[in-house]
């Protein structure tokens, strides 16, 4: 929805409004529509914003209420903000505007830190408290938005994006050896509050900051995640019922919570086409646009999902929107597509949203996306071979079929002035052995929806299409829908292959080839299997002055990948040059230009 940034001097100055230009200047294509700021004292606050709901200037940012004494930067959603707003009115609040930013204001004023376990939507807002001089970092629960922060003993700066507080200057640009680590032992994800600099931080999800004037600074989590088994234990039709009203709800919320169109991006998978499905249900299609992308083939993947997704238009008569994408253009936009990370991403669909991104944003200002359900719902393929992989702790079980490197290739990765312990497998474990998770498989689902997703697929789909000033919605990832599905058995879920509730919903409702279908992606063959033109592109990178100084490379594993690309995938079919290709290609992007 928008971009925010701030800042809280720690050192008795008022705060640099000039540095709080310089990230908002960062975030103009997070909020094309309007851009403001405000400061009191020590404090500054910058917004850029992306007008969904209650277009009229009275919802402009930053949001300040004289008589409460509150200030307020938001990005996001909040689904439920007009219950809020009807219960609010009933304690006597009175609102002048109509959207959702004034409803956590007066959320705020009436039950203070206990505020956002009230809030269901993708949010990331920062709120001063004039009258205590304290301000609060608050993230949704599944890290929809992004909310990252840099300290040192004179202040604190936040923004939307890790480039708004480079722009802003004084960020510690080192490697977090840690960090490095987990990048390529989790598939790039850097589990919060790290990140891959080590002068930058982010809050984690389903957490708040408080920090005061004078320094203090506190963070407690308002959220956890049960994966328990209710008692009694529901019957399989009873489990099948709400998971369908709950997704049902979700949708209908997340199209609702709008005064602008909402289009659907539909990859031809079961998870986007059920959305296309349901949204009929809600009310007709017939203005619905849909938004697909392909790219080109190689021999061994096909490069558009372009026969499933033609078969759900088919079916619903939605405004379709279908765009191929050659090599060619591929190769030419990685970089903008790289500059739009605020973190290294691996994931190759990443270009692909981007592209697509820049294309939706030419019709259309908010979209629903399918990301979540296989972590929700247990379809990939790697949970069947960890349930069944018996051997050893939960740990190892979970690393033999999820870490791109094990430990020992790690070390004949990276040179020796990074290496360290196996801090991948060490947090892991931790997280693993949480209370509130019933069996082994419980524990995987509820690390995927509560950690790995966060820095993997839901950080990648807000990049690439707030590149371009589009909102993506994520109906899998509402809150009551995955609280739901935490506590189903398992093994429902990973009947039939995968995703077994969602299968069972979409029957009758989707052609059977789109359900039975292998499970796909947004397709991006060319930096899966490397050959031709990208591999030449990735040996100049590799072999680069830039990246031979950086020295983060053993040179002999370098040459091992660029010999022969096509052998070194990882566990979950990723390039493992690409990600050497694509960390480098960031560092110079975002470090060194």
């Amino acid at each position: 929805m928008c971009g925010i940034a701030g800042e809280l001097r720690l050192d008795g100055a008022p705060a640099d409004l000039e540095s709080i230009a310089a990230m908002m200047g960062q975030l103009v294509r997070r909020g094309p529509d309007h851009g403001g700021s405000y400061s009191d004292g020590p404090l500054g606050l910058g917004h850029r914003r992306l007008a969904i709901i209650d277009l009229s200037v009275r919802s402009n940012q930053p949001m300040v209420d004289p008589g409460l004494g509150l200030a307020l930067v938001f990005n996001g959603t909040i689904y439920n903000y007009r219950a809020l707003r009807r219960e609010l009115t009933g304690k006597g609040y009175r609102f002048f505007s109509d959207g959702d930013t004034e409803v956590i204001l007066k959320a705020w004023h009436a039950w203070g830190v206990d505020a956002p376990s009230r809030l269901d939507g993708m949010f990331a807002f920062a709120l001063w408290d004039a009258n205590r001089r304290e301000l609060f970092l608050v993230r949704d629960r599944f890290g929809i938005k992004p909310l990252y922060w840099s300290r040192d003993a004179r202040r604190l700066r936040f923004a939307s994006s890790t480039q708004a507080l480079l722009a802003a200057g004084g960020v510690d640009p080192a490697i977090d050896p840690v960090a490095l680590h987990h990048l390529f032992t989790l598939h790039a994800v850097v589990p919060a509050p790290r990140t891959i600099l080590a002068g930058v931080r982010k809050l984690a999800p389903g957490h708040w900051l408080r920090l005061g004037a004078d320094g203090r600074q506190e963070e407690r989590a308002y959220w956890t995640l049960e994966a328990t088994r209710p008692d009694p234990l529901p019957s399989e039709a009873d489990w099948l019922a709400a998971i369908h009203e709950a997704l049902r709800a979700a949708v209908q919320s997340h199209k609702a919570a709008a005064d602008v169109p909402v289009g659907v991006l539909l990859s031809g998978g079961l998870d986007s086409s059920l959305l296309v499905a349901l949204l009929a249900e809600a009310g007709g299609v017939a203005d619905l646009h849909t938004f697909s992308v392909g790219f080109e083939d190689t021999p061994e993947e096909a490069g558009s999902e372009f026969e499933y997704s033609d078969q759900v238009v088919a079916r619903y008569g939605t405004r379709h929107h279908r765009f191929l994408v050659p090599n060619a253009d591929v190769l030419r936009r990685l970089p903008e597509a790289v500059d739009a990370m605020a973190e290294p991403m691996f994931g190759q669909d990443a270009v692909a949203f981007y592209l697509l991104g820049e294309r939706v944003a030419e019709e259309i200002k908010v979209v629903q996306s399918g990301q979540g359900a296989d972590e929700v719902f247990g379809g990939y393929f790697w949970y069947p071979r960890m349930q069944a992989d018996t051997a050893g702790n939960w740990t190892e079980r979970f690393a033999r079929h999820y870490f791109d490197r094990d430990h020992d290739e790690y070390l004949r990765l990276i040179a020796p002035a990074y290496a360290g312990a196996d801090h991948s497998a060490a947090l892991v474990a931790e997280r693993l052995a949480e209370p509130g998770a019933d069996e082994f498989l419980d524990a995987v689902l509820r690390l995927d929806v509560t950690t790995l997703i966060v820095d993997d697929p839901v950080k990648r789909v807000d990049n690439m299409t707030m590149a371009w000033g589009l909102e993506a919605r994520v109906p899998f990832l509402d809150r009551r829908l995955v609280e739901l599905a935490a506590r189903c058995p398992p093994a429902l879920k990973l009947r039939d292959g995968g995703k077994f509730p969602l299968k069972a919903m979409a029957r009758g409702r989707l052609p059977d080839a789109v359900i039975d279908r292998p499970k796909g992606y947004f397709p991006m063959p060319a930096l899966k299997y490397v050959r031709g033109d990208f591999l030449a592109w990735m040996r100049d990178l590799l072999d680069s002055r830039a990246c031979r100084e950086r020295g983060l490379y053993r040179r002999d594993y370098v040459e091992g990948l660029l010999a022969a690309p096509d052998q070194h995938h990882t566990r979950i079919l990723g390039s493992k040059l690409w990600h050497l290709a694509l960390l480098e290609l960031w560092l110079q992007r975002h470090l060194d230009s």
